[in-house]
């Protein structure tokens, strides 16, 4: 009974980072509440069009936090800019659910996203290298 109990517990964990990824296509469908501030553009065409408010997210899997040239970032953003960190699928998951948790500190972006950021980073890591 011991062993069965044992084998269950490590399957589980074994399948829980299978849960934390999110879905790409369902990501494309949640990103439509991002566009009011954020569009998706390489320096060559505009893929996904949306508003300027919010910086372009482009590349923004593996980027630096806070790096978009020219955008006012916030000070919790700038400190993460001078820490060195960096955009992850994981990170941009927990940033979208709430922005001034993440930061610990005032964010730009009002927005919160309960639910679906997972899809949402899964779908922004498609423009990424």
């Amino acid at each position: 009974m011991k062993t069965v109990l044992t084998a269950t517990a490590l399957m589980t964990a074994l399948a829980l980072p299978a849960f934390a990824e999110g879905d790409a296509a369902k990501g494309e469908k949640e990103f439509n509440k991002c566009k009011a501030c954020h569009m998706i553009a390489s320096d060559s065409e505009t893929l996904v069009k949306g508003g300027r408010t919010g910086p372009n997210l482009y590349g923004v899997i593996g980027r630096v936090m806070g790096s978009v040239e020219d955008y006012k970032y916030s000070d919790g953003l700038k400190a993460k800019a001078e820490a060195g960190e960096t955009w992850t699928e994981e990170t941009l998951a927990t940033y979208v659910k709430d922005p001034s948790d993440f930061l610990g500190s005032r964010s730009k972006m009002t927005f919160k996203l309960r639910k679906g950021g997972e899809d949402v980073a899964a779908y922004l890591a498609t423009f990424s290298e």
